[in-house]
């Protein structure tokens, strides 16, 4: 019984992402290198698709590149307590980039289940 009350008080926890810092214009690969070279794991890797949560949880804003295996690029910039969610498709090579020699803060997260993604923001208001 303390075994089962253990495993369900860790799990929220678990679920909750991984914390980085990027420091001194660090360039970070977080997933698609391989085993050693990766700084997360993503459980998902072998489906077809997944998808990655990345929160900006510091002050200082960062870039996130998505390389793929034709060498395809894309980038995105990621401002303090923004939450960006970008759908990585199976070798796929995710970096998270400092842009600035001060210390950015990021949490990442994998999951296929679209239901544990926040909302979309809403539509645009055309002022005109």
């Amino acid at each position: 019984m303390k075994k089962l009350l253990f495993i369900l008080l860790l799990v929220p926890l678990v679920s909750f992402g991984q914390t980085f810092e990027l420091t001194n214009g660090q360039s970070m690969c977080m997933i698609g290198k391989g085993q050693g070279q990766d700084a997360t794991i993503n459980p998902y890797a072998d489906e077809d698709y997944s998808y990655s949560l990345i929160e900006n949880i510091g002050s200082v804003e960062f870039q996130i590149r998505i390389e793929s295996i034709e060498k395809d690029l894309k980038q995105f910039l990621i401002k303090p307590n923004d939450k960006v969610v970008i759908k990585l498709y199976r070798n796929n090579i995710l970096y998270l980039d400092a842009l600035t020699l001060e210390k950015a803060d990021a949490r990442i997260k994998y999951t296929i289940d679209e239901n544990e993604l926040p909302p979309p923001p809403p539509p645009a208001v055309d002022q005109t």
